[in-house]
């Protein structure tokens, strides 16, 4: 025998689903087999341009979620109501209709705008059509970002939305070359280069240093592929490369003293912005345990990881001072979370002016600190203009 009801509720909800009027269902009241399934709620969602209706089964302790193409999920609905099911609620754009009932009442929800299971995020780095993520393993040909790389691509875009912030203090027409020290894979540098031709409209010369041969070659390859005319990588060490006429200089991750290496040749080179993320911090914590001058504090130095806490903050604190006595403004802040990289703390820096008599000071205090922490020198001094002795 038909079950009159149910031919009019399908055909209302076939009927919503040709005519774009569908908005959701909730299938409820359930005395079927199936342990703990309370009821099914489904709703319209795309999935790679193809219109599906997405069922949720809520359990009492957990939800299942299945998608289904228009037909299938009708079927399914439809089985459902015969199956265990003893009520739904329909809605559309027109009206709401009740089973079994099928009476209707005036619409009481609003069409999603956005169905796309597949919506773009709101990134700085577009990934379709980008040869050099999908050469970089961080996507597939389709531009659809594999799953060992989302921690990956994750830190690239945080990069790009930080130094897309920084650079829009700078006039495009001021940005001719930029320079990115121990560039590693140049997972960065793609990323930056992309990002100005992009969505700048500029193309300055950027370079990549890197130390290992194959990554440089690797790289340079990738550059070609990708037609970035003005993106190189050269061989060599940060020490040795000729940073002169670089508007913005970045380091990530360079380790140790090769930090301060980096920020030297920024300064040196008159940079209007210097980028770091320190990496190891060696240099310091050595003279402060060779020194071992904080007695006070030696219930928290004598364990090993808070002695290294500490020599990461001293080393940066003091680097941010130097900086600003060669005249820039300086902001230390952690540029990601700790579950993606340990190594998470950035130092910008961005050309201003300085005085004389705060020069002073901070020379002053530089000196204090030193004393207070048994710290001989620090790598970054050769940057002032004289030694901190004091003179």
């Amino acid at each position: 025998m038909t079950n009159a009801p149910l031919v009019k509720f399908i055909t209302a909800l076939k009927h919503s689903l040709e005519n774009d009027g569908f908005i959701s269902i909730v299938l409820a009241g359930y005395e079927g087999d199936i342990a703990d399934l309370k009821k099914i709620i489904i709703r319209p969602i795309t999935i790679k341009k193809q219109n599906h209706l997405s069922f949720t089964y809520r359990y009492k302790t957990r939800d299942i979620v299945k998608n289904f193409l228009f037909d299938a999920a009708v079927n399914e609905i439809e089985k459902s109501l015969t199956h265990g099911f003893e009520s739904a609620s329909l809605c559309t754009i027109d009206f709401d209709m009740a089973y079994p009932s099928c009476k209707q009442s005036k619409p009481t929800q609003n069409k999603s705008d956005d169905l796309s299971h597949d919506r773009k995020k709101n990134r700085m780095i577009k990934t379709s059509g980008k040869k050099y993520l999908s050469d970089l393993k961080i996507t597939d040909l389709s531009g659809n970002i594999l799953k060992s790389s989302h921690d990956k691509f994750r830190q690239i875009d945080k990069y790009i939305e930080i130094l897309a912030g920084l650079i829009k203090g700078i006039n495009p027409s001021d940005i001719k070359r930029i320079v990115d020290m121990g560039s590693g894979k140049g997972y960065l540098t793609f990323a930056l280069y992309d990002y100005l031709q992009e969505n700048m409209g500029i193309t300055p010369s950027v370079v990549g240093v890197e130390y290992r041969k194959d990554m440089v070659d690797l790289c340079n390859q990738i550059s070609k592929n990708s037609n970035f005319h003005n993106l190189s990588f050269v061989q060599g060490s940060i020490n040795d490369f000729n940073a002169g006429g670089s508007d913005i200089l970045i380091a990530l991750h360079a380790c140790d003293t090769a930090t301060d290496d980096a920020i030297i040749k920024g300064v040196e080179a008159g940079a209007k912005l210097i980028v770091v993320a320190p990496c190891c911090h060696k240099q310091i914590r050595k003279e402060i345990e060779k020194n071992n001058v904080l007695n006070d504090v030696e219930f928290i130095t004598r364990h090993g990881i808070f002695m290294e806490r500490q020599a990461e903050m001293v080393t940066d604190s003091m680097r941010a001072m130097m900086l600003e006595y060669c005249g820039y403004d300086v902001k230390v802040f952690e540029f990601i979370s700790g579950e993606h990289t340990a190594k998470n703390i950035m130092i910008v820096a961005s050309k201003k002016t300085i005085s004389d008599h705060d020069k002073i000071k901070i020379k002053t205090k530089l000196n204090k600190i030193k004393k207070d922490f048994g710290i001989n020198h620090h790598a970054l001094e050769k940057i002032m203009d004289d030694d901190l002795s004091g003179k």
